[in-house]
């Protein structure tokens, strides 16, 4: 057993780890009512742009925007994953990382990734052969930019006829204590998309409908993906709320036990010095 002295040593360790850990969660739960409120703001303009490209499909069904027209033959697809930079967040990367790994493996043919977050990258690097473009630390309010050029580099490379399809997989915020690993196909996209307001109508456009619908389209995807950033960074705060509180129960029901044992410890060798000075005594005598 222990000496007193070697477990009061433990006991403040733990302690003093509890303090970090309660911080942690402190802070995780602050960020994560801003990463909430992003996500519900965010929602509004994917939703609305999504009407837009609808009604816009429904008027003009005779242009055929390579955004919209699936291959005939997919021989190599694109994928992208968004992940969290750090880690103390649960199994929120590990769920991700392996709807991404089930995609690769379902997929039959050559896959390259596009990665957004640092797990992202050190992960996909091990399982596919090429990886064109990856960004990492991402900030906690992320904007458009930080994400555009992996975007722009998945649509350039789908418009050139380098892959046949993207993919993204992110994680989805349900609530605080769900968090749900998503795949969606982002190209070609909205097959299945239907107008806001049935019946024949259109817009008025400024310069032509061609290059009014080229723009939404690309401005669709790039919304698709931030808005993944958005719910992603959502889950990761609340994901490592929820483990820090965790840990800091654990390290308090620790702390319970060692002090269990350090009274007993104490107890053992006060009772052996009460022995040894009996038998001293009655030796003496």
């Amino acid at each position: 057993m222990a000496t007193a002295k070697e477990i009061r040593g433990q006991i403040k360790a733990v302690q003093n780890t509890a303090k970090i850990t309660k911080a942690m969660e402190l802070v995780a739960a602050s960020k994560m009512r801003k990463a909430q409120d992003r996500v519900l703001a965010g929602r509004a303009y994917a939703e609305g742009i999504a009407r837009v490209i609808g009604n816009l499909m429904q008027a003009h069904p005779e242009y055929k925007h390579p955004f919209i027209t699936a291959r005939e033959q997919v021989k190599k697809i694109g994928v992208i994953v968004v992940t969290t930079d750090k880690g103390l967040c649960g199994g929120l990367n590990t769920n991700a990382l392996k709807k991404a790994l089930h995609l690769v493996k379902d997929a039959e043919v050559e896959v390259e990734a596009y990665t957004i977050g640092r797990r992202a990258a050190m992960f996909m690097r091990k399982i596919v052969k090429d990886m064109p473009a990856a960004v990492d630390d991402i900030p906690d309010a992320t904007e458009l930019n930080d994400v555009l050029g992996v975007v722009n580099v998945a649509m350039d490379r789908f418009a050139a006829g380098d892959v046949d399809e993207v993919h993204l997989v992110y994680s989805e915020y349900v609530n605080t204590m769900t968090q749900r690993p998503q795949s969606m196909q982002l190209l070609p996209c909205l097959q299945d998309q239907e107008a806001s307001h049935p019946g024949y109508w259109d817009y008025i456009y400024e310069p032509d409908s061609k290059s009014a619908m080229d723009g939404l389209l690309r401005r669709y995807v790039e919304s698709l993906v931030y808005h993944a950033v958005l719910e992603n960074k959502a889950c990761e705060h609340s994901a490592r709320m929820v483990a820090m509180k965790s840990a800091t129960d654990n390290a308090k029901g620790i702390v319970k036990d060692l002090k269990i044992t350090y009274n007993k410890a104490r107890q053992a060798g006060i009772t052996q010095e009460i022995a040894e000075i009996c038998s001293g005594a009655a030796a003496a005598a």
